[in-house]
């Protein structure tokens, strides 16, 4: 029962609220309920912003990973005379991605580019290219997708079928018999930098003995 005696707070009538007081009392509640499902939903910036945070999470370099390794696991080679060869073999939850690089000379380029030639015919990127790719920013280089000059690239298939040859994807195709995807790019007037990708079914890959310290 309420206390006639008791007094009202300036502005109120009835033991109730001023409308003004209410309605702010309303915005700081609806303020609380949108920062709740904010934090709720991983405070995802975009439609793919909160998986691809996760995804970033959970990635790793492998150790222990040659050139030689990879280039096995590519069905390739690395020339004897490759110069700087490096490669990396990262792993996510979604799919491995294996990376080849080394430089060679422009003739020694050629006849590797020979002895390696594309499905089809070897492409030039287009203006409007864009990669989302970090693959070779791991050793400092720019993603080759990203170059505008002096680059042709195309799907190598060594022991893939006709059916998948006639067809490589863009996509993370993971099948035993796969394409590697080259580009060749003439970074120096006698110089061909060779920028090698793959990708793997995650888990799938032995990976070589980490190394001791």
């Amino acid at each position: 029962m309420t206390d006639p005696n008791a007094r009202s707070a300036p502005g109120q009538k009835d033991g109730r609220a001023p409308r003004r007081w209410r309605a702010a009392a309303v915005l700081v509640l609806a303020g609380a309920v949108i920062a709740a499902g904010v934090l709720l939903t991983g405070a995802d910036d975009g439609k793919d912003g909160g998986r691809a945070a996760r995804e970033a999470a959970d990635a790793r370099w492998a150790e222990g990973i040659t050139p030689e390794w990879m280039a096995e696991r590519m069905g390739l080679d690395v020339p004897a005379t490759a110069g700087s060869p490096r490669a990396a073999y990262e792993v996510t939850s979604r799919f491995d991605t294996g990376i080849l690089t080394f430089t060679l000379t422009r003739a020694e380029a050629k006849r590797y580019l020979e002895k390696h030639p594309p499905d089809g015919k070897w492409l030039e990127p287009t203006s409007a290219q864009t990669t989302n790719a970090h693959d070779f920013a791991h050793f400092g280089l720019p993603e080759p997708e990203t170059l505008k000059k002096g680059i042709r690239y195309g799907y190598v298939c060594p022991g893939a079928t006709a059916e998948w040859a006639q067809s490589p994807s863009d996509t993370y195709d993971m099948s035993d018999e796969r394409c590697v995807r080259l580009y060749a790019h003439d970074h120096t007037p006698t110089h061909t930098r060779i920028y090698l990708r793959t990708h793997f079914a995650p888990g799938t890959t032995p990976l070589p003995p980490t190394p001791s310290p």
